[in-house]
């Protein structure tokens, strides 16, 4: 990504099938963890926080998969996440 919002942390949530307690936060690297359980009974954890950018994504991706839970959604939830005019997925024809 190019431009100034490439330098910027963003937001994100990473819902995974299973439950952790807010003692895997330092794990996750400070992230939010609240556990809930769905509407069919199954254990939800979301961790929510900044992420530093792609790689830190990638990374904490690596971890829910190295403990071998679920990965349900990863949703960016600031502005900053939308496409901007520099990005190349703005374009129409891609």
């Amino acid at each position: 990504m190019t431009g100034s919002s490439g330098n910027r942390r963003r937001i994100y949530r990473i819902t995974l099938k299973g439950r952790l307690d807010e003692t895997w936060a330092d794990w996750f690297n400070g992230m939010t963890l609240r556990s809930r359980t769905d509407p069919a009974g199954a254990s939800v954890t979301s961790l929510t926080g900044p992420v530093a950018d792609q790689a830190a994504l990638h990374g904490l991706l690596a971890r829910v998969r190295d403990l071998g839970l679920p990965l349900l959604q990863v949703e960016c939830l600031d502005f900053g996440c939308e496409p901007d005019a520099t990005d190349a997925m703005s374009d129409p024809r891609f």
